[in-house]
């Protein structure tokens, strides 16, 4: 198994994509411990995994909150002693759809300040339990709104660029320690909505300014804007995340990995 007796803690673990890579990362061998603000979320998930045969546990974190995140990695390490895979998971509803002419600085702001702060505290958490233990992967998340030029996700888009920018500083400053970070980009994933993701609160307004059900949209979108003529899905992108953060990607570090199904070519 790809993660057997590594500890796994994925913030976000109540949504789409974090409980997906939850659900891989215990059936490859992994501990997970999960973080969200929605504890009745966690726990059907930790419910699912369990059921599988799998280990993982449940904690109630706000990633906006300093003293949450502290707490939390400081109770893994209690529990766990050690932190091998990290994943920043965490969704934020946001504003999209208004151009720069209509946007409202706080709207703007948002997303910059939420996804960058809420980055920045998990990884830091973390990064000193791995630093101590010479190993470890942090994970973060992006999407294609980090190079494309467009109208509509001006703050979000921003917000990428960040977080992508963020994880190359964190492979710098960990890989002295041994331990890497790799950002994962994928594009929308239509399952994700079906499971009760923020992104159809997010999408609402584009869609409703392109005139089409965002399911709608979002067809449009894979088969114009995408090579594969489709967009990725939570499986794709969480059996990649746990090869990444497994022994067999151990070269890989500072990487944006590019699961965009082809609307971004690097």
């Amino acid at each position: 198994m790809l993660l057997q007796d590594k500890v796994a803690v994925i913030y976000g673990g109540s949504g789409a994509i974090g409980s997906q890579c939850a659900r891989v990362f215990a059936r490859e061998g992994a501990t997970v411990f999960l973080a969200a603000r929605h504890p009745d979320r966690l726990a059907a998930v930790v419910r699912d995994i369990e059921a599988a045969g799998g280990k993982a546990y449940a904690h109630p974190v706000d990633t906006l909150i300093e003293h949450d995140v502290e707490r939390h990695v400081a109770e893994v390490l209690d529990r766990a002693g050690r932190i091998d895979v990290a994943l920043n998971a965490v969704g934020m509803v946001h504003v999209q759809g208004p151009g720069l002419l209509e946007l409202s600085l706080a709207d703007f702001e948002l997303p910059i300040a939420s996804y960058t702060r809420s980055n920045f505290l998990t990884a830091r958490a973390v990064a000193r339990a791995m630093v101590r233990q010479r190993a470890g992967v942090v994970l973060t998340l992006s999407t294609p709104g980090s190079r494309l030029a467009g109208t509509g996700f001006l703050g979000f888009g921003m917000a990428n660029a960040a977080v992508e920018t963020l994880t190359r500083h964190l492979a710098a400053e960990l890989g002295p320690h041994g331990a890497r970070a790799i950002c994962l980009r994928p594009d929308a994933i239509p399952q994700a909505l079906a499971q009760g993701s923020h992104a159809a609160e997010v999408f609402a307004e584009s869609a409703r300014r392109a005139g089409q059900p965002i399911a709608a949209m979002l067809a449009a979108h894979a088969e114009s804007g995408t090579l594969l003529k489709r967009l990725p899905t939570l499986a794709e992108v969480a059996e990649f995340a746990a090869f990444v953060a497994s022994d067999r990607a151990s070269a890989m570090t500072g990487a944006i990995v590019n699961l965009t199904c082809g609307s971004l070519v690097d």
